[in-house]
């Protein structure tokens, strides 16, 4: 499927209805899971069928619904940039697949995830991840001027990497990031905000996919 349609169809979902996923889908995404863990040196994990993480306690923002499903995005404890950029990689494949998903850093119960972590890692944060109830909602954006310096000689691949980051879910939808290219080498920089360097990874991802990787190198 291209990039931007999927990009364009996922949003984050909360309730997700009474539907296992399919073994097929499950090995899918266990194999990307495995190629990330040995190419980024993370320790990601996949649970399917563990309600436990999710069980509804006291209403408040962000509850969740019937998810029993979900990445546990464990890796060392500096790598919240390589978190968010392969764990974005296996939204969009979740996606690909039929999925939905939602990234979630506090609103689930962290004493009931059985994840590995090993000396020296953490469990950053989980996604969601299952069959929704509906497919979520389009997230708002900052003005294209606020993340990033576009000027009237900006290439179109800049222009177009731009259009995929502002799709990107990044937490609390604080897009708390901003982009630079000169000449081909690209900045991208975090601002001051909650998982910030993780919501970069997740932007870098996606300004990737729309850019075309060749095109530019990360200054």
């Amino acid at each position: 499927m291209d990039p931007f349609e999927l990009m364009k169809a996922r949003h984050s979902v909360r309730k997700y209805a009474n539907r296992p996923i399919e073994a097929e889908k499950v090995a899918i995404l266990q194999a990307e899971i495995d190629e990330i863990n040995e190419k980024a040196g993370l320790h990601v994990q996949l649970f399917t069928e563990e309600p436990e993480a999710f069980r509804a306690g006291k209403a408040h923002y962000g509850v969740f619904k019937g998810c029993r499903n979900y990445f546990a995005m464990v890796g060392p404890k500096d790598a919240d940039e390589a978190i968010g950029y392969y764990g974005e990689k296996l939204v969009l494949l979740a996606q690909e697949l039929g999925l939905n998903t939602c990234w979630v850093a506090l609103t689930y119960k962290k004493g009931k995830v059985t994840a590995e972590i090993a000396a020296g890692e953490k469990r950053h944060a989980v996604i969601a991840l299952g069959y929704g109830e509906d497919q979520g909602v389009p997230h708002k954006s900052k003005p294209l001027d606020k993340l990033a310096e576009v000027r009237e000689d900006s290439p179109a691949w800049f222009r177009r990497g731009m259009d995929a980051a502002l799709l990107a879910p990044t937490a609390v939808n604080q897009q708390k990031f901003y982009f630079k290219e000169h000449g081909g080498k690209l900045t991208a920089t975090a601002k001051l905000g909650p998982y910030a360097k993780m919501d970069l990874g997740i932007v870098k991802y996606h300004f990737e996919l729309g850019a075309g990787a060749d095109h530019f190198t990360w200054a």
